[in-house]
C-alpha cells in the first residue's frame, strides 16, 4: 500500500544542497522532491521528525513546528506505509484546520491527506478511512484562501488530474493560474515550474499523460 500525505508542503528542493536542509520544511522538501532513495528520504524524513518535535518541546504552540511535524509523521507514513503514522497525521491535520480555518496550508495539507489516500487505492481507503470529496474541499479551500500564489494553484492541479484523468479543464485552468503567479517564496517556484510542465500533456488535452506526469512531480515520485 503506497500512502502519500500531501500535504502537502513543499521547498527549494531544486536550488538547495544536503547542507543547507536546518529546518524541517527544507529536510522534507529534499525527501519529498530531490530524493531518489528511499532510504536517503526516510533519513531526511526522520530528521524531521526529531527536529520538528525539538521545536514543539519548546514552543508547543508554534505554527510552522506543529505543521511540519504533521507532516513529517505522515511523510513516514508514505515511506514505512504504518497506518497508525498515516492516522496519527490526519489527526494533527484536522487539529490545526479546526484552530485556524482559513490557513491555506493546512486545508492543502488535509485535502492532499485525503487524496493522496484515495490514490493509494481500495485498500488504504478501507483502512485509513479517507474520503474524495472532503480531499477536493480541502484543496479548493487552500486555493481560495492562498491568495495568487503559485503554491496552491499548481498543487491543486496536480491533484486534480491525478485523481481524475477526465479533469482535464479544471486541472488545466489552474495550471495556467500557477504558471503566471507571483513566486514571493521558494514553494512557489516549485509549483510554478512543475505546473508550467503539466500545460504541454494537460494543453493537448491529454489526462492520461498528464496524471501519469503528475505521480511523478507529485511527493516522492522521484523515488525509484
Amino acid at each position: 500500500m503506497r500512502f502519500e500525505p500531501l500535504v502537502c508542503v513543499i521547498a527549494a528542493a531544486a536550488i538547495m544542497s544536503p547542507v543547507q536542509a536546518v529546518t524541517p520544511r527544507d529536510l522534507l522538501t529534499q525527501a519529498a522532491f530531490q530524493a531518489t532513495d528511499k532510504r536517503q528520504a526516510l533519513a531526511l524524513v526522520t530528521q524531521a521528525v526529531d527536529q520538528s518535535q525539538a521545536i514543539l518541546a519548546t514552543r508547543p504552540n508554534d505554527h510552522e513546528g506543529l505543521l511540519q511535524n504533521a507532516m513529517s509523521i505522515g511523510y513516514r507514513a508514505t515511506l514505512t506505509k504504518k497506518p497508525a503514522d498515516a492516522k496519527s497525521s490526519r489527526k494533527m491535520f484536522e487539529s490545526l484546520v479546526a484552530s485556524n480555518p482559513r490557513d491555506p496550508e493546512f486545508q492543502l495539507a488535509i485535502g492532499g491527506w485525503h487524496l493522496d489516500c484515495v490514490a493509494a487505492g481500495f485498500l488504504a481507503t478501507t483502512v485509513l478511512g479517507c474520503n474524495k470529496d472532503l480531499g477536493l474541499d480541502g484543496i479548493g479551500k487552500a486555493v481560495s484562501y492562498g491568495g495568487n500564489r503559485a503554491f496552491f494553484k499548481g498543487m491543486a492541479a496536480m491533484m486534480r488530474i491525478r485523481l481524475d484523468r477526465d479533469a482535464v479543464a479544471a486541472s488545466l485552468a489552474l495550471a495556467q493560474a500557477a504558471a503566471a503567479a507571483p513566486t514571493p517564496t521558494a514553494l512557489d517556484r516549485i509549483a510554478k515550474h512543475d505546473a508550467e510542465l503539466m500545460l504541454v500533456p494537460l494543453r493537448a488535452g491529454d489526462g492520461k499523460a498528464a496524471s501519469a506526469l503528475a505521480k511523478k512531480l507529485l511527493p516522492f515520485g522521484r523515488l525509484g
